[in-house]
């Protein structure tokens, strides 16, 4: 008979090490709402004791909960996880089902490979499983692979419902700091008249100066802030003044809401400009015609769309202007002129000569 077949039991080295429980909910409104499952996440703390091992070497991983598992980057419960099996001090992983550890294949097999090295288990609500045997390997892979495919599943479905709505322009964003939502759900502008005299003035501004940079100078020499509503804490968030700053100016120019518009899939991720400080970063502005859904005349608007669209142009005239001026950028035209070859010939037989003659120098004055 197959051994890899014969009920799998935990060897004395392993059970002498510590066993995990790793426990995870994908947002915190599932901390709080489904507290159920945190519940029964919790109670496999009894299923590692019932498999062999004391209480007190049995250890929760819980600071990942209302955390996606779809990248390891921002769990920091996954990844102490993964530091502690490699220093050999784990003998078994506990979670309710692979979905919990991970959302993706690259963080699962991850999982696998080190447990594999060091020859810890790894245990659901349901079997134990040993990484090293082929059968139980192939077992955790597919399970690994459900539940990313499971995950495909669950975004397709939600990011179809949402472009739904927002077709019908029902789908509720976040408005920036110039506009507000009533009691009733309908959109109006900030009440705080100080915040729209502000913004106002960041557009004419703008067209005079044609320049967000200018734009800051010239708030900052005025000792003029601008207002913002940071995210922070339950709604509503409150306005703050803050100093100007060039980013917050582009903001608010490249914002389609303030041109009355209601957009969907103004920005796409790009994972090439994902950062591991910044997991929720890399998304990059679509040009206009890129835009999945734009309807007009949805929001109280600050200037035309027309302007909007202006500006639009004038902000990327200035982004390529200023790319060219970098030192080392490409100019168009042809490659070098003769001042420049020349000037790379004239660079070529002097720069050998001056390092012979420091060398030569250096050698003298020994």
């Amino acid at each position: 008979m197959n051994v890899e077949l014969l009920p799998l039991t935990p060897t004395t080295d392993q059970r002498a090490k510590m066993a995990y429980v790793y426990i995870r909910q994908s947002s915190l409104m599932q901390v709080t709402r489904h507290a159920e499952s945190t519940d029964l996440q919790y109670s496999l703390v009894q299923r590692a004791v019932a498999l062999g091992w004391p209480r007190e070497r049995v250890e929760l991983i819980d600071e990942d909960l209302g955390k996606s598992g779809a990248q390891a980057e921002a769990r920091g419960g996954f990844q102490r996880l993964l530091a502690e099996i490699s220093l050999a001090r784990v003998g078994l992983v506990l979670s309710f089902d692979a979905s919990r550890l991970a959302r993706n294949n690259r963080d699962w097999y991850q999982l696998l490979e080190v447990c594999s090295i060091f020859g810890a288990l790894i245990a659901d609500g349901e079997r134990l499983y040993d990484p090293r045997l082929y059968h139980d390997r192939l077992l955790l892979g597919l399970s690994g692979m459900m539940s990313e495919a499971e995950l495909h599943q669950l975004k397709q479905r939600m990011q179809a419902g949402a472009r739904h709505k927002a077709e019908r322009g029902e789908l509720h964003q976040g408005l920036p700091v110039g506009l507000a939502r009533g009691p009733a759900g309908e959109v109006m502008l900030n009440p705080d008249e100080e915040v729209q005299a502000r913004i106002r003035l960041v557009f004419e501004k703008f067209r005079d100066i044609h320049s967000a940079s200018g734009v800051m100078r010239s708030l900052r020499a005025a000792h003029l802030p601008l207002p913002a509503r940071p995210r922070v804490g339950p709604a509503p968030y409150e306005v703050v003044w803050q100093p100007a700053r060039t980013s917050a100016i582009l903001d608010m120019l490249h914002n389609p809401a303030y041109a009355g518009a209601y957009v969907y899939g103004r920005k796409q991720l790009d994972p090439a400009r994902r950062s591991p400080a910044h997991p929720r970063g890399g998304r990059i502005l679509l040009p206009i015609d890129k835009w999945d859904i734009c309807l007009h005349n949805r929001y109280p608007a600050y200037i035309a769309w027309e302007e909007f669209v202006a500006n639009q142009a004038q902000l990327r005239a200035n982004s390529l202007k200023y790319r060219e001026e970098q030192p080392g950028m490409a100019r168009k035209g042809q490659a070098l002129t003769s001042r420049d070859r020349a000037l790379w010939a004239m660079r070529s037989l002097v720069a050998p000569a001056l390092l012979w003659s420091a060398g030569r120098i250096s050698c003298l004055s020994l």
